[in-house]
């Protein structure tokens, strides 16, 4: 949704009134080790500077590495690291986060609000870590990981699983509990956490957009808050065979 330009070993990108609040994310976790994110190297002019992560993102079709549960499993090992880390976090008292609707309170952490697997970075087979920190936000941790099986997994309709790869229901099944254990979660409490997460996206996106709140006019354009309540139908109809049959 923005320019994105590399000068050497950065990545230069626009500033919006929620970069210092992301930089405040981004140098917390360098100051705790956690080397899978971009490094802040400050501003220059109109642009933030962040350090690069060298790899590739995972467009469509898939790397080979995301095709595997191995693959999947790092996505929830990482979510899991960077949840442990952010919670001693605590944000500035003058943060603003882009399209921030929770007011951060104790137990929340900062999620990072986008984590599709066009925002993973692989080096070969191996997870670099996640860009694209510009949606981050306070949210519950359970959220972060229910949007990360949506699109990783992925919970969706045929027509999109066959976009990134050729995924039958026992495979969805295997995925989504591969991810899950990686984390430290159970698979039905994912899926309510996604009901909720994409009940509230839709409505925000409905709702941000028609007050021409930008990304969010191009999502409602495009018919995204639609495209979600569609998926989140296809998956409450799939939710007994995604949890084996046992209803979780």
């Amino acid at each position: 949704m923005t320019t994105v330009r590399r000068i050497g070993g950065t990545i230069r990108r626009p500033v919006g009134e929620w970069t210092p609040a992301v930089h405040a994310l981004l140098t917390h976790l360098e100051s705790v080790g956690f080397a899978r994110a971009p490094r802040v190297h400050g501003t220059d002019g109109t642009d933030e500077v962040l350090s690069l992560l060298h790899g590739e993102p995972a467009f469509s079709p898939w790397p080979l590495a995301l095709r595997s549960t191995v693959g999947i499993s790092e996505l929830g090992s990482w979510l899991r690291d960077y949840h442990d880390v952010v919670r001693d976090f605590r944000p500035p008292a003058d943060a603003r986060w882009q399209g921030q609707e929770d007011e951060w309170r104790p137990g929340m952490v900062i999620r990072h609000g986008d984590l599709g697997p066009w925002n993973s970075i692989w080096n070969g087979d191996h997870l670099s870590g996640f860009i694209d920190w510009d949606f981050a936000a306070p949210g519950e941790a359970l959220d972060d990981l229910a949007q990360l099986a949506w699109y990783a997994v992925p919970l969706r309709p045929v027509e999109q699983q066959r976009r990134a790869l050729a995924a039958r229901e026992h495979a969805l099944r295997s995925r989504l509990d591969a991810l899950c254990a990686a984390y430290g979660a159970q698979p039905a409490a994912v899926l309510d956490a996604l009901d909720t997460v994409q009940s509230r996206e839709a409505a925000r996106i409905e709702r941000l957009g028609r007050r021409g709140r930008q990304p969010w006019v191009t999502f409602l354009a495009r018919g995204d808050a639609a495209e979600m309540l569609a998926e989140q139908a296809w998956l409450r109809s799939e939710r007994n065979v995604l949890l084996g049959g046992s209803g979780g």
